[in-house]
């Protein structure tokens, strides 16, 4: 019931405070469509609060030795272990994942801290004596000021991750506005982050909505934004903030194409596969959500994948024998079913599954069945459109060339995997497909902490990604120091 929902607070300046906006949203949890919670829809006043708290804090942080940055951090990492039982089950809950997925993102999101800690080697930076006769060069790397990260529903303990430790790590200060539809596991975060230790105003959380991200867009202080999102909001952020002076790293939506091979290991790829397309509802940047079939491999693969769609146990997240949940809302249902209608007046025909779902005792939940369509022409609109949610589309080719220029005929550039024994097919796929995150027999290909979340074309806006070296750059700028010291100087000393 809505009047026993927790009201969700902010965290600004070392403490939590609730909204003075007036206006909150519903939480609801995606299975049972009651309201679990409800978020605050922060006002202008309250970012400009947050930000000061931000730059406050910042002063003091900028100045605490890089080894003594990291010491919340080993004890965050610590904390999110600890707590991974609870973040599973509230991210299950306002997220509608199952509970192993819930913590298996947060597993990934430790990954992160733990790089991070390593900012102490990572942030260095470099030297050339004697340039010139008596002349020495440094180039250091200082913290930008207070910076900020927009969130996204579907990966709500990770994502913030993704950004949080490499901020904090290279003596920013760091404010997050999460997404709307999932704040309940930010606020177990902060929770977290408070215990870890922090300094006030180092790590800030405003809750809201639009309003609240275009405060942060347009305020002077922040200096770089980073986001996760559909392209259309990550072109929005990306323009306004970079007509603003900030940096800008905007990670966008996807289209991600799966080769599958006729010498393939069918029985491997349809399961890798499936996971791919269905894991999490196929609510992920990553999902691979077109399957292109190469000659002789398009009528065992589709049969293998159509028993695997349909043996596919749709239910709540706690439940152990689910292996997918709902999709995050009822708008998202509607939205997915009235693509997959869309692909079938287009030609497409659907093999198994859809949209019209019955759970026991979750009648009011938002569930799609895993749905498979096959004869999806290449210029369709379900081939071009990202889906996001459990649809995989089967499209099919006489030869690898032709596979690959399908591949590569989408807006987005995100993944691109392909399933083969050959090491020349793998090598041709690797060298001309068109993604920043290339699979090889790997239907997710995410990369590990220490590498860069690589995202080409309308799947990403900026020059800097997400994680490692990139996380350590986006958030520091170079300062070169030329200086000389001649020798008659000291001996007046």
């Amino acid at each position: 019931m809505i009047e026993t929902a927790q009201e969700l607070l902010n965290y600004v300046g070392g403490k939590w405070q609730p909204s003075r906006s007036g206006t909150h949203q519903d939480v609801r949890n995606p299975a049972t469509a009651a309201t679990i919670a409800r978020v605050p829809l922060s006002a202008k006043a309250e970012v400009d609060e947050a930000v000061r708290a931000g730059v406050a804090g910042f002063r003091q942080w900028r100045e605490t030795p890089v080894i003594d940055r990291i010491k919340p951090l080993f004890k965050l990492r610590d904390l999110l272990i600890a707590n991974l039982d609870e973040f599973g089950r509230t991210i299950t809950n306002e997220a509608g994942k199952t509970y192993g997925e819930s913590v298996a993102e947060m597993q990934r999101g430790v990954e992160n801290v733990e790089v991070a800690c390593g900012a102490p080697y990572m942030m260095q930076g470099s030297n050339n004596e004697d340039i010139a006769h008596g002349i020495d060069e440094h180039m250091i790397r200082q913290p930008l000021g207070v910076v900020a990260a927009i969130t996204p529903f579907n990966f709500p303990g990770m994502i913030p991750l993704w950004f949080l430790p490499y901020a904090v790590a290279t003596g920013n200060s760091f404010l997050l506005k999460p997404s709307e539809k999932v704040p309940m596991t930010t606020q177990l975060l902060f929770r977290l982050l408070e215990e870890a230790g922090f300094p006030a105003g180092v790590v800030g959380l405003v809750n809201g909505g639009k309003e609240t991200v275009d405060a942060i867009l347009d305020h002077p202080d922040v200096k770089a934004v980073s986001f996760v999102g559909s392209t259309s909001v990550a072109k929005y952020i990306y323009a306004r903030a970079t007509q603003n002076g900030k940096r800008a790293q905007c990670q966008g939506g996807a289209k991600n194409p799966a080769v599958i091979m006729p010498d393939a290991d069918m029985e491997m790829s349809t399961r890798i596969m499936a996971d791919s397309a269905f894991g999490c509802a196929g609510q992920r940047c990553l999902a691979t959500s077109v399957a292109i079939t190469v000659g002789d491999a398009r009528q065992e693969f589709t049969d293998r994948m159509v028993a695997a769609a349909e043996s596919r146990t749709v239910g709540y997240g706690l439940d152990k024998s689910t292996q997918m949940g709902p999709v995050i809302s009822a708008e998202s249902k509607s939205r997915i079913a009235g693509l997959i209608e869309k692909g079938v007046n287009q030609g497409a025909r659907v093999l198994t599954g859809g949209a019209d779902v019955d759970v026991d005792g979750f009648a009011d939940g938002y569930f799609v069945h895993a749905t498979l369509l096959d004869d999806v022409t290449p210029g369709s609109d379900i081939a071009k459109t990202e889906v996001f949610g459990p649809v995989l589309s089967m499209m099919h080719a006489t030869s690898l060339d032709e596979a690959i220029q399908m591949v590569n005929d989408r807006a987005y550039g995100n993944q691109a995997s392909i399933f083969t024994t050959s090491g020349s097919a793998a090598r041709q796929f690797r060298h001309q497909a068109v993604a920043g995150n290339i699979g090889i027999n790997l239907g997710v290909a995410a990369p590990m902490a220490f590498f860069p979340f690589s995202g080409w074309s309308e799947s990403f806006f900026g020059d800097l990604h997400a994680q490692g070296a990139h996380g350590i750059e986006f958030f520091t700028q170079t300062k070169v120091v030329v200086e000389r010291w001649p020798e008659h100087w000291s001996r007046t000393f």
